[in-house]
């Protein structure tokens, strides 16, 4: 599978990055072994004292923090309160010199009543507030926390990104009193200074601090993680340093050895991060410390993403994958013997909405949950998955939901194709009710082409961190 995607991965970065990603020195293919083998002995000296979780790409799991537990389960929405910022991070991924709209997942909001909603209907439990600096436009932050606590209380955990270069001790207390639940400091924007985040302890019930794995600052943030433990504060979430069209200017002389991969990574970053899990449990330092990789972003935040959507627009018949796809199962054959089938459901006990027969009589549509009532093998088998995105606009060429606020503001659940329909026949058609209905490993070696590959890919989130070589 890594095979069939790994072109189209690296092409769409060339495209991303332009003319400069020729600049970026990659790890050379010799080196990979070694380097995997270095990566292996740092997990090596975590085995047992620290829990790996989200197929492997995230690691400590065992006290995240109650955000990013909600988004570990698909259940946070990030709004970006403003675009502007204050700090001139080199490692920030998109401009910050513009206010704008609160927006997430390219929505706007300019009323929180309407955010609130939003919230509600799509069934979140986590909301944050991000920007740029969220402290740059404190009235308009603190209204629309203040909007969404009163709409769900506790039932919604909040929490708010900053620098901290605005954070005043009566601002704390006018977040606290809004209803924030967990404040994160990205202290690497003030040479990491954990003066606001002492201001915030205490009075802020969880006190996160949030930074990507800086290589060249390692040995200052083994000092850190003492002073951060010390102080009290809850949390320590360290990410992997990626690559933008934005930063690339100012990451490029840095000497980083950057990764080819579901985006451009950089491969000292993620060492950095797992070398402070290590120090943090050789030493003792009783702080939660959270890596969270970026393949571990891009998978799962999608996987949220196209279920949320999924959930709204699959029909009772359809499945949602664990890769947040919607799985349409059909069988192929003749007129008479669907018709046939379409019987044997209803003698089975199967009720009218677990299968549709289309109209032109090609295809009738199953559940899985009917697999064992079909009357194999009269048939093939016909699988085509989609994705559902909420947008504000939509094409009126597929198939959608729509979402009236109480503003008169409308949103819509879009629902598409994710490729050409799959059909399989004979020992095919067992192989997958095996791997991706049951999860049975095959018995022989599975080989793994264009079509399988694709298959994979819609069922399952892949697997283990970022693949060096």
């Amino acid at each position: 599978m890594e095979d069939a995607v790994c072109d189209p991965l690296e092409a769409a970065s060339r495209q991303e990055l332009g003319a400069a990603y020729q600049s970026l020195t990659f790890l050379a293919t010799q080196m990979a072994a070694e380097v995997e083998e270095r990566r292996a002995a740092l997990l090596a000296k975590l085995n047992g004292g620290i829990e790996i979780g989200c197929g492997g790409s995230k690691l400590d799991m065992r006290r995240l923090s109650p955000g990013c537990r909600l988004c570990v389960e698909g259940h946070w929405s990030c709004l970006f309160i403003n675009g502007r910022c204050n700090a001139d991070c080199f490692y920030c991924p998109t401009g910050q010199d513009e206010t704008g709209l609160p927006t997430t997942n390219s929505i706007s909001f300019q009323h929180p009543s309407d955010y609130a909603e939003y919230l509600e209907h799509f069934g979140f439990r986590g909301a944050s507030f991000s920007g740029g600096e969220p402290l740059l436009t404190p009235g308009r932050t603190l209204a629309f926390l203040r909007t969404v606590k009163r709409r769900f209380g506790a039932r919604l955990h909040t929490w708010l990104y900053t620098n901290g270069t605005l954070l005043k001790p009566d601002l704390v207390l006018q977040l606290r009193d809004a209803g924030l639940d967990e404040i994160r400091f990205d202290i690497g924007a003030i040479g990491y200074s954990l003066k606001p985040a002492a201001m915030a302890v205490g009075v802020i019930p969880t006190v996160t601090v949030e930074i990507p794995a800086v290589p060249e600052e390692g040995a200052l943030l083994r000092e850190k993680l003492i002073e951060m433990a010390n102080l009290g504060v809850d949390h320590l979430n360290l990410h992997q340093l990626r690559v933008t069209p934005y930063n690339l200017p100012k990451i490029l002389h840095r000497g980083y050895t950057f990764l080819h991969g579901e985006k451009v990574t950089i491969l000292e970053s993620e060492l950095t991060a797992l070398e402070l899990l290590v120090f943090g449990k050789e030493r003792g330092i009783d702080l939660p410390i959270n890596y969270c990789s970026f393949v571990y972003k891009n998978r799962y935040q999608k996987v949220a993403a196209r279920r949320r959507g999924a959930e709204v627009m699959a029909k009772p018949f359809e499945a949602i994958t664990g890769s947040g796809h919607i799985r349409t199962l059909g069988l192929v054959g003749s007129e008479k013997l669907l018709q046939k089938q379409v019987e044997q459901f209803l003698k089975s006990g199967a009720t009218p909405d677990q299968f549709s027969l289309q109209a032109s009589r090609e295809r009738l549509f199953f559940s899985p949950d009917l697999w064992s009532a079909v009357l194999w093998p009269d048939f093939d088998l016909a699988i085509s998955y989609g994705t559902a995105t909420i947008r504000t606009g939509i094409s009126y060429r597929v198939p959608f939901s729509e979402f009236r606020f109480k503003s008169g503001r409308k949103v819509f659940v879009e629902r598409g194709s994710s490729g050409p329909e799959i059909v399989l026949s004979g020992d095919d058609v067992a192989m997958f009710e095996r791997q991706f209905l049951r999860d049975v490993l095959p018995a022989e070696p599975f080989v793994v082409d264009e079509q399988w590959a694709k298959i994979k890919l819609c069922e399952r989130i892949p697997q283990g961190l970022q693949v060096y070589g």
